[in-house]
């Protein structure tokens, strides 16, 4: 099957030749494009900002559209923009011009969409960026990827009655220590997110998890990442819209210190890539039939 290969400065887009299933599979914060202008401004060594980074996740998941659905992956980082923010979440203590309010949690934490932090709390900025400077980063990162999956979205709902969103993230190997104080269970080398039920139907993630394990994963559930902006826009269960976050353990594929594929990665793209085409395959036979027109 022939792909066809979209590009914006914003994203990389890949459509099957044909839709064969109501899935849309992201990876948006993969990307790995950090503009002069931007590294000219950080007060943070380039190895260092790259902590946030998803590195590698899209080369986990960009065969799916060869299974027949569109694979989505951002070009720019969380560090640059954090595409898993509303564009409204602007943090004035990086931001010059953003009046102070009652601030979210996530800006509190200096993770807006123009985050302050990486890793670890690590300060990116010297001082604060001009609000000009945020409004175009919006409008050259933010608003086109977000144009681009709504869009997706929508095709695969009107294609098939419903659209399922797999949103691919990764999680640093020690992010789940104090989750796991106490705890008798094994640690889980995946997390699915669908914000406890609000963003995705229970089948829907059953069917994820199922074959998450199938592949050897261990999987849990919500705790400690239940999905934050894209999970809870576009998982409108009862508009037919759901949305499962999937954070996979860096330590399974990637040397988290060296910013390197180590030597689980292949192992663990064979596998992802197994779970995924089994997903896919399972929503192609329930959901085949396109709809018919009214």
């Amino acid at each position: 099957m022939r792909n066809a290969q979209n590009s914006s400065p914003a994203y990389d887009l890949t459509l099957p030749e044909v839709h064969l299933a109501p899935v849309v599979v992201a990876s948006p914060h993969s990307g790995d494009v950090y503009p002069a202008e931007f590294l000219g401004a950080i007060d943070i060594d380039p190895h260092q900002i790259r902590s946030s980074e998803d590195a590698f996740v899209h080369l986990l998941a960009e065969r799916t559209a060869e299974f027949g659905v569109p694979f989505l992956k951002a070009r720019f980082p969380r560090a640059y923009v954090d595409l898993n923010r509303n564009a409204d979440e602007l943090d004035p203590a990086v931001i010059f011009g953003v009046a102070r309010g009652a601030a979210s949690p996530r800006i509190a934490a200096g993770l807006g969409v123009i985050p302050r932090v990486v890793a670890n709390g690590r300060s990116i900025y010297r001082g604060k960026i001009t609000r000009a400077e945020a409004e175009a980063r919006l409008a050259r990162v933010w608003y086109p990827y977000h144009a681009c999956l709504s869009d997706l979205m929508a095709a695969a709902r009107a294609q098939f009655g419903r659209a399922i969103l797999l949103d691919m993230h990764s999680m640093p190997h020690d992010a789940l220590g104090a989750a796991l104080v106490g705890s008798k269970t094994k640690r889980p080398d995946l997390i699915l997110g669908d914000r406890f039920g609000g963003a995705a139907d229970r089948e829907i993630v059953d069917l994820v998890h199922a074959a998450f394990e199938e592949q050897g994963f261990t999987v849990a559930r919500n705790t400690p990442f239940a999905g934050a902006y894209i999970a809870q826009a576009y998982g409108k269960p009862n508009r037919g819209l759901h949305a499962v976050q999937i954070e996979i353990d860096r330590a399974l594929y990637m040397d988290e210190a060296a910013i390197a594929q180590n030597e689980g990665f292949e192992d663990t793209r064979l596998r992802v890539t197994a779970a995924l085409a089994q997903v896919i395959k399972a929503f192609k036979e329930t959901d085949a039939q396109p709809l018919a027109a009214e």
